[in-house]
């Protein structure tokens, strides 16, 4: 795809592109409201190579604006709605120019930062005349990293070779995710099902209402799926496949939602902010064994270590130093273990628990401790040990039936887990606890407590 974009885009005509609360929007209207957006930016005499970011809800309004962006070939800073210091924080980090923000109501406002951003990942795109996009990590273990890349070559991955489906996306516009949903969906023709809250009940209602086929989402997110009950309430018939990535997914959840949907496909996705989207191949609907794709991506396993070199890999962080070695491949500090040309992703090194020297992964634990009756959900995290210095610690959510208590549930957590686990992974800690434990990005929260 080159960066006319719009233009080719324009070719859908009068097919549904865009459902934002429940109303779609034809691609010649998302054509009309991207041309409304250029004289937008020439009235506010925003230049290329500008560094600008877009506020709002994923609104066709947005989706538009993205694109004219894109052609403007400015760098585009994405940004959902954050809390003000997090928000101050973005801004500043990545130098942003100017600020554009979207309300539902289709109000567009311009405000002028006065910042002039020199950065040389952005110098670099000004020098070829192309548009940029930085996103930033979740953020939830530190500072969030700016990852700054080439949008003519995140747009390169985006060719019309497949069928148009109607795809619900759960990540907005500021995750690689919600970027991918949208390019991918668009390019062949398809519709992009948005909503503004990403509830198992308002996932799957939109599911019935707009007869979703393709859903995109997290393993976090499934297993709240299967402890809500949503799917004995609304029909879930239109989808056909459900794909699933960021985090491990324990394979308790992806056997029982196999089995819940079983005319559903599930595929698991691998991708970074860094390195974009991998094309991937599951072996199983019931296996977490992944085959990477090699269409634009390199990978290659030193000591356990995923790394991957990418055709759209980013320029490089704006407040960190970037993982690539000498060949251009990046570490994505993601643990693996190999069968063949199959991996299984076992987590980030950085979650490794080190239990006296042996290390624990949290992913192993959590399989085990889902197989306990009434555990709905379980995050496995290091805990401080003056003995080992960490031991391992399960906060576990109760199923909604589960009127057990706490203390027997902790009691038989531990027993199972001793019969099924080495001593060292055990948990130490079990707490019982009904606070939320993930990310607004519905991805595990892990860090020594």
């Amino acid at each position: 795809m080159n960066i006319a974009i719009v233009r080719q885009l324009a070719e859908h005509g009068d097919s549904e592109a865009v459902v934002f609360h429940g109303h779609g929007s034809t691609y010649r209207q998302l054509v009309e409201m991207a041309g409304d957006w250029q004289r937008f930016l020439d009235g506010h005499d925003v230049a290329p190579g500008s560094v600008v970011a877009l506020e709002g809800t994923f609104s066709p309004l947005l989706c538009a604006g993205l694109l004219a962006l894109i052609e403007r070939r400015v760098v585009v800073v994405p940004l959902s709605a954050l809390p003000a210091a997090k928000r101050a924080e973005f801004l500043e980090v990545a130098q942003v120019e100017l600020v554009v923000s979207v309300e539902e109501n289709g109000v567009r406002a311009l405000e002028r930062t006065g910042v002039s951003a020199d950065h040389a990942h952005y110098r670099a795109l000004r020098e070829v005349g192309h548009p940029g996009l930085v996103l930033f990590s979740s953020g939830t273990t530190g500072r969030s990293k700016a990852s700054v890349l080439d949008f003519q070559k995140v747009l390169a991955r985006y060719r019309a070779k497949g069928r148009d489906q109607r795809i619900l996306s759960f990540l907005s516009l500021d995750h690689i995710g919600g970027i991918n949903t949208l390019l991918h969906t668009l390019v062949q023709g398809g519709t992009v099902i948005t909503i503004a809250n990403r509830s198992p009940e308002a996932v799957f209602a939109a599911v019935e209402r707009h007869q979703v086929e393709v859903l995109p989402t997290t393993p976090t997110f499934l297993n709240m799926v299967l402890i809500s009950g949503v799917l004995e309430r609304f029909d879930s018939s239109s989808l056909q496949l459900v794909t699933y990535g960021t985090e491990p997914m324990p394979i308790r959840t992806l056997k029982r939602l196999a089995a819940a949907l079983p005319r559903v496909r599930f595929k698991q996705t691998y991708g970074l902010s860094e390195l974009g989207i991998l094309p991937t191949k599951s072996r199983g609907d019931d296996t977490l064994w992944v085959k990477l794709g090699d269409a634009g991506f390199e990978h290659k396993i030193i000591d356990d270590i995923l790394w991957i070199r990418s055709d759209m890999a980013m320029l490089g962080y704006l407040n960190a130093d970037a993982p690539f070695d000498a060949d251009g491949f990046f570490n994505t500090q993601d643990v693996v273990e190999t069968d063949g040309e199959w991996i299984r992703i076992l987590g980030r090194r950085s979650e490794i628990i080190n239990v006296g020297g042996e290390k624990v992964y949290p992913s192993e634990v959590e399989n085990t401790v889902l197989e306990v009756p009434g555990v709905a959900e379980v995050t496995v995290s290091g805990h401080p040990s003056h003995v080992t210095g960490m031991v391992v610690k399960a906060t576990v959510l109760l199923s909604p039936d589960s009127d057990e208590d706490p203390g027997v549930m902790q009691k038989r957590i531990r027993a199972h887990c001793r019969e099924k686990l080495e001593s060292f992974k055990v948990p130490a800690v079990v707490q019982v606890s009904g606070d939320r434990q993930h990310s607004d990005r519905f991805k595990k929260i892990r860090g020594a407590a």
